[in-house]
């Protein structure tokens, strides 16, 4: 897919004009009641602009509105509905060089990232454009008289909630299904990436020709999330968001009888058989563990090597974590950027060093300037220690040997995280049978943990979340309708009383 810039335009798609200090609610930028807060540049410390707020009252406005302008959408035509998303794809792609700054500066990701975010988002609002005329039911057969249907039919409203680290992929990919499929949505982007986690997607199907009301968009904090969820007219809840957050989310769900979607954490295993080439397995490695400084959910945190080449590899990956440029993604050419923040920056930190306290190897990296954390490689570390079993959310790559398949197996099902996987090996069908033995979502063989495509499920097992809930055309079908089953006589029944 090429991304081409649109040289027709002199007010910017993004104007902040239109949006700054505002939410989207009902069609309209209004005022919210939440305030104001920064968007920060976390490579500067620069503020970008000025997001606005939403408040518990506004949350149910929003619902309410939404309710009511689902009705109509859900009733359009297909046509109508894929057309819309349709325009929503062409949009994010002509105005791919806007969208794509705002994504590095204020989400501190490298270009290489932001390109792939928004090739993914299009490519999520192209996929979604098939829903509207997929199959949505079945003709069953009935031990009656008549015919007996089952029909998928919009949930109502969707709630979707997205974290800041991938703000554009992790929002559209539920927020695009939801619509296609019929239903209105609520989106609650993270306050410190809601540019490109919120505004751009309402700014994107405002302009597709989305009506009003059938997107809103409400940015806030947890009150404004925990609205969401026990609000009557929202259905389904669609969360990315870590573990504790998410377990927190699916109580409160399960107190409204809220259908939720949890896609957590992971602390991904990444193997290295005994035939593995080491160089090609480092390679993967350095993408899977440091890109993005380590901020995604698949990112490789467990690096699990053979003995016989666990010496070669940690060398080997050290170095190229020390070769590793950590600057400004938007001025310099780097590999890695600023962390999100310092909350975020010391919990990294601490990670690293008490693992160091309870004996892991330093060979790269621990050290930081400001929020540029170093690309870390920790080798030798205790199975029990804070950076091997917790997710760290940051460039850490932690290291252990093992001495057979079976080790290796023991030590990648110890996790609670169930989320992605990655096996490298001469044989790929040792490195199939060696996967169906460790339970995850995700599989790799011969690749790394941190992959996305906008037609493949997605989803975890464990702590990782409820499963494969986004991504394709079955699993978004099952994620945002509901089952009715229909049925039809000729002339009515008859029955004994």
């Amino acid at each position: 897919m090429t991304l081409t810039r649109d040289e027709t335009s002199t007010v910017p798609f993004l104007d902040p004009v239109a949006w700054s200090g505002r939410i989207h609610i009902d069609g309209e930028w209004v005022v919210g009641g939440g305030g104001t807060r920064p968007v920060i540049e976390p490579a500067t410390g620069e503020i970008l602009g000025e997001i606005g707020l939403a408040s518990v009252a506004d949350v149910t406005r929003a619902a309410a509105s939404a309710a009511a302008a689902q009705k109509a959408w859900g009733a359009t035509p297909h046509p109508a509905r894929a057309a819309v998303l349709r325009r929503a794809a062409a949009l994010m792609e002509q105005h791919a060089d806007e969208i794509m700054d705002w994504n590095i500066r204020e989400v501190g990701c490298v270009p290489a990232l932001a390109g792939f975010a928004l090739h993914v988002g299009a490519a999520e609002c192209y996929e979604a454009s098939a829903l509207p005329s997929h199959p949505l039911g079945q003709l069953l057969s009935s031990e009656e008289a008549r015919l007996s249907l089952a029909q998928r039919v919009p949930a109502g409203v969707v709630g979707v909630i997205s974290p800041f680290n991938v703000p554009i992929i992790l929002g559209i990919r539920a927020v695009a299904p939801a619509l296609a499929l019929g239903n209105a949505v609520l989106l609650k982007p993270d306050p410190r990436t809601a540019v490109t986690g919120g505004v751009m997607m309402a700014r994107i199907f405002e302009e597709a020709g989305l009506p009003a009301g059938v997107l809103q968009l409400v940015t806030g904090g947890g009150d404004v999330g925990e609205a969401m969820v026990s609000d009557p007219h929202v259905r389904v809840i669609a969360f990315t968001g870590s573990t504790r957050a998410g377990k927190a989310v699916g109580e409160l769900a399960g107190r409204h009888l809220t259908r939720a979607h949890l896609e957590l954490g992971g602390n991904s295993a990444f193997i290295v058989l005994d035939d593995a080439d080491v160089d090609k397995a480092v390679n993967l490695a350095t993408w899977g563990a440091f890109l993005h400084q380590g901020q995604i959910c698949m990112t490789i945190g467990r690096h699990l090597v053979h003995e016989s080449l666990y010496e070669e590899y940690v060398t080997k990956l050290a170095a190229k974590a020390d070769a590793m440029a950590v600057g400004n993604p938007a001025t310099e050419h780097v590999h890695l950027g600023p962390i999100i923040d310092e909350n975020q920056r010391d919990n990294v930190h601490r990670l690293v060093t008490e693992s160091i306290a309870a004996g892991a190897e330093l060979r790269a990296g621990g050290t930081f300037d400001g929020l540029y954390y170093r690309p870390t490689v920790l080798a030798g570390i205790p199975l029990d220690a804070p950076a091997f079993c917790e997710e760290t959310f940051g460039p850490v790559a932690s290291v252990v040997s093992f001495a057979s398949d079976d080790d290796a197996v023991s030590i990648a099902t110890s996790s609670d995280y169930g989320l992605s996987l990655g096996i490298v090996t001469a044989d790929a069908m040792r490195g199939l049978e060696l996967a169906q033995r460790i339970p995850t979502g995700i599989v790799h063989i011969n690749d790394q943990t941190v992959n996305d495509e906008a037609n493949t499920p997605f989803g975890g097992t464990g702590m990782s979340g409820t499963g494969g809930r986004v991504g394709g055309a079955e699993a978004n079908i099952d994620a945002f309708t509901e089952t009715r089953w229909i049925t039809m006589r000729r002339t009515p029944g008859t029955y004994p009383f």
